[in-house]
C-alpha cells in the first residue's frame, strides 16, 4: 500500500498508513445511510460495524451486552460459597493484588459486603517482601481466622500457596492465563482458564468479580432479597478496565462508558478525593483512567503501603479518602522520580545490547521493583517491540514485561515458566511478570526472545502510524469530536482515530516545562488551531519542531476538547509529523 502523504519516514522514523481502500468505500457507504460525519463512519468501518448496528455500538448497552455469568466455569459454586459465608456470617478474607485491577476488584467485593451488614479483611501482598499473589505464609495465616478467602487479580497459578490455607475454602476470581492444571481451589472463576472458551478473555479481574456480584444478587432476588444496585460499581470495573489495558471491546465497551457516567456523579468519595488532588476538574474521560487515577493507585503498590489503593476505593469516609489521597498523590510524585532514574539506566542499557531483535530487555541491581513495569512499558514504547525490565536482588530478579499487539507475551513467560528457566511467572497477552534465577538471567532471555520471535516480534521497525484520514484545520471542530466521542471509548484494541493534517505552516512552536511542546498551526492570516506534543523532547519530535524552519508540515494526532479557562476550543494531540 502506498505510503499515506507519501509519508515513508516521518520525523520519528515512522511510515504514514491510510484507510485501507475497502473501509474507505464503507465508511462512504455508511455516511450516506446514516447521515453521520465521514470521519466518524471511518471510525465505525475500521471498527466492522455493520450499518444495522450503527445505533447499537454507539449506545452500548449494559443490558444487551451483558453476558451470562454462569456461562465462566465454576461461577455458580463461587457464587453459592460467598452467600454461604454471608449467611452464615463467616469471617470472610479478601486476598488482592496490589494494581489497580486488584485494588478495584477488592473493593467491589468490600463494597458490596459492606452493603450486605458484613465487613471483610483486605490482605495486600507487600510487592517487594511478597512478590505477585498468593504465598504460603499469608494464606496459611488468613486461614486460621477466616472461614472463606477470596483471592482476587490473581491465585490461578497458586498451587502451594492456596493448598497452605488449611482449614479455609478459597475462592480465585481471576483473569491471568491459567496453566493445564488449577489450583486446589474450591472455585477458580477466570475467563482464561484453558478449559474457557475465551469468549470473556477480554475482561480484567474486577470485570470477573462484576459478573460474580450480578450472579449472587440474582440468587438472592430468587430468595427474596434485595441486593446493592450494581450500577453504582461501574466506576470501578471502569477504571479496572482501563488501567489494566484490557481491550475496549464487547460488555468492556458498555463498562467504562456507564462507569464514567457513575464516576462522575462523583459519589465514591476515594475516588471524589483522587480526582481532586489530581486536579481533574470536568467529567472524568478513559484518558483520566488510564493517566491521571490509575498511576496514583497504583503509587501504593509500587512504592509505599501495598493496601493504600484499595483502602482508598473501598472507603466510605471522605476524611479517611483524602488523607490517603493525599498521600497516593505524593507517593505518585516520588514513583516519577524514581521512574525517570530508571528509565534512562535501562534504555542505555537496552541500546548497548540492540533494539533491533524481537525482544528489548535490561537487568541491573538496585532498581525498585515498583517501577519496572512502567519502564517496560516505555520501552516498548519507544521501540515497538516487547520489553522485559528486571530488577536483580542477590541470587534472583524480579521482572516485568509489556508486549506489543499481535504478541502474547503471557503464554510465552509462562512457557519459560514450565520449561523451568524461570523461577515464576504469569500474566496475560499484554503484560507479565517473572521471577528469574540470576544465573540463568541470560539463556532465559534468550529462550524467551526465541519464543517471540516466533510471533512475529521484532519484524518492523518504529511501527507503522496509521491514520483515518485527512482534516483542514477549518473540518476539526467541538461538535464533530462530540460525534467521535460517539463511537468511543477507545483505548486497548480501539484506537482514538487519528487525522493528518496535510502541508499547514507553523505558526508558532515553544516548549511547556522540560519535555512537552506547545504548537499552533494552519495557513497564515487563516484558520489556526492549537496543537501539544506531551514528552516530545523525550524523542526527535520536539527538537525537530521547536526550529522548524521554513517550509510546510504534514501533522497528525488526535483531535480533542481542550476546556482551559472555561472555554472549549479544538486541539491536536501531537503524535508525529513530516515534512511535506
Amino acid at each position: 500500500m502506498t505510503a499515506f502523504l507519501g509519508v515513508e519516514t516521518s520525523l520519528t522514523g515512522r511510515r504514514w498508513v491510510g484507510p485501507d481502500p475497502a473501509v474507505q468505500r464503507k465508511a462512504e457507504a455508511l455516511s450516506q445511510s446514516t447521515r453521520l460525519p465521514l470521519a466518524l463512519c471511518s471510525v465505525l468501518a475500521r471498527t466492522g460495524v455493520e450499518p444495522g448496528g450503527v445505533e447499537d455500538y454507539l449506545a452500548p448497552s449494559l443490558r444487551a451486552l451483558l453476558p451470562d455469568p454462569r456461562g465462566l466455569r465454576d461461577m455458580e459454586a463461587a457464587a453459592d460459597r460467598l452467600l454461604s459465608a454471608l449467611r452464615d456470617r463467616e469471617r470472610i478474607a479478601i486476598f488482592a493484588d496490589y494494581d489497580v485491577d486488584g485494588g478495584s476488584s477488592a473493593a467491589l467485593l468490600l463494597t458490596w459486603l459492606r452493603a450486605m451488614g458484613h465487613d471483610a479483611t483486605l490482605y495486600v501482598p507487600d510487592r517487594i517482601d511478597e512478590g505477585y499473589g498468593p504465598n504460603e505464609p499469608a494464606m496459611a495465616a488468613l486461614a486460621r481466622d477466616h472461614r472463606l478467602i477470596v483471592c482476587v487479580d490473581c491465585g490461578t497459578l497458586s498451587h502451594g500457596p492456596i493448598a497452605a490455607a488449611t482449614g479455609a475454602d478459597v475462592v480465585v476470581v481471576d483473569h491471568h492465563l491459567g496453566a493445564e492444571t488449577l489450583p486446589p481451589a474450591l472455585a477458580v472463576v477466570n475467563p482464561n482458564r484453558q478449559d474457557e472458551s475465551g469468549d470473556l478473555g477480554h475482561l480484567c479481574a474486577a470485570g470477573v468479580v462484576f459478573l460474580l456480584l450480578v450472579e449472587a444478587n440474582r440468587r438472592l432476588r430468587d430468595q427474596g432479597v434485595a441486593g446493592p444496585d450494581l450500577m453504582g460499581f461501574l466506576d470501578l470495573v471502569a477504571l479496572a478496565t482501563v488501567a489494566d489495558v484490557a481491550p475496549l471491546i464487547g460488555v468492556n465497551r458498555a463498562f467504562v462508558r456507564q462507569g464514567l457516567r457513575i464516576m462522575a456523579q462523583r459519589g465514591r468519595p476515594g475516588l471524589v478525593a483522587l480526582s481532586d488532588v489530581a486536579r481533574v476538574d470536568r467529567a472524568p474521560t478513559p484518558y483520566h483512567l488510564g493517566f491521571v487515577l490509575g498511576p496514583r493507585v497504583n503509587a501504593g503498590g509500587r512504592i509505599g503501603a501495598a493496601d493504600l489503593g484499595a483502602r482508598l476505593l473501598a472507603t466510605q469516609d471522605p476524611f479517611e479518602a483524602q488523607r490517603l489521597a493525599t498521600r497516593l498523590d505524593q507517593l505518585n510524585d516520588d514513583r516519577r522520580a524514581i521512574e525517570q532514574a530508571v528509565r534512562e539506566e535501562a534504555l542505555a542499557q537496552a541500546e548497548r545490547r540492540g533494539l533491533d531483535g524481537p525482544l528489548v530487555w535490561a537487568a541491573a541491581e538496585g532498581w525498585h521493583p515498583g517501577v519496572i513495569g512502567i519502564v517496560a512499558a516505555r520501552l516498548k514504547e519507544a521501540t515497538n517491540r516487547p520489553a522485559v525490565v528486571i530488577a536483580l536482588d542477590g541470587d534472583e530478579g524480579k521482572g516485568s514485561g509489556r508486549s506489543v499487539g499481535g504478541v502474547d507475551l503471557g503464554a510465552a513467560i509462562q512457557r519459560l515458566a514450565s520449561e523451568g528457566l524461570l523461577l515464576k511467572g504469569g500474566g496475560h497477552r499484554m503484560a507479565a511478570g517473572l521471577t528469574v534465577a540470576r544465573d540463568r538471567l541470560d539463556e532465559a532471555m534468550d529462550r524467551l526472545s526465541t519464543l517471540l520471535a516466533r510471533q512475529g516480534a521484532g519484524t518492523g521497525g518504529a511501527g507503522d502510524l496509521r491514520l483515518d484520514g485527512l482534516l483542514m484545520p477549518g473540518g476539526a471542530s467541538v461538535e464533530l469530536i462530540e460525534s467521535l466521542e460517539r463511537a468511543g471509548p477507545y483505548g486497548q484494541a480501539a484506537p482514538a482515530p487519528r487525522f493528518a493534517f496535510p502541508s499547514v505552516v507553523l505558526t508558532d512552536a515553544r516548549r511547556v516545562g522540560s519535555t512537552h511542546l506547545r504548537l499552533r498551526f494552519g495557513e497564515p492570516g487563516g484558520l489556526q488551531l492549537d496543537g501539544i506534543a506531551f514528552g516530545a523532547f523525550d524523542g526527535p519530535l520536539g527538537p525537530a519542531l521547536d526550529r522548524p524552519g521554513p517550509g510546510r508540515l504534514h501533522l497528525a494526532g488526535r483531535i480533542e476538547i481542550n476546556h482551559f479557562g472555561g472555554r472549549n476550543r479544538v486541539q491536536l494531540r501531537l503524535d508525529d509529523a513530516a515534512r511535506a
